[in-house]
């Protein structure tokens, strides 16, 4: 339906890296009719780094704690997904990758 790139301040997601504290933004957020993404492309090679880790792990917090509120006023669920480069194409659509690249911390 609809999608932006964030600004800093935007979310106030932060995560601690190191002794620092950091303040982390999704590359972009797209709106379907069902749900709302944070939607984080890396390289595929980047996957698996330990500073991307984290920062899914806080945004997805984050996803969960808005998804809460909203199911309260009747909004929809926010999604954190972490797309490797390599999957991205021209024939993929927004539900297919959430379907796949759906990120969970648990």
């Amino acid at each position: 339906m609809k999608w932006f790139k964030p600004v800093r301040g935007q979310f106030q997601i932060n995560y601690k890296w190191g002794v620092d504290h950091h303040e982390y933004l999704p590359d972009f957020v797209a709106e379907t009719e069902d749900f709302i993404a944070m939607l984080e492309p890396k390289a595929a090679n980047q996957m698996e780094n330990s500073e991307v880790r984290e920062k899914a792990r806080v945004a997805v917090t984050w996803c969960q704690r808005v998804t809460e509120y909203a199911s309260g006023i009747g909004g929809k669920p926010w999604y954190y997904l972490l797309i490797p480069h390599d999957a991205i194409a021209e024939n993929m659509t927004l539900e297919g990758l959430s379907r796949q690249f759906r990120f969970i911390t648990g």
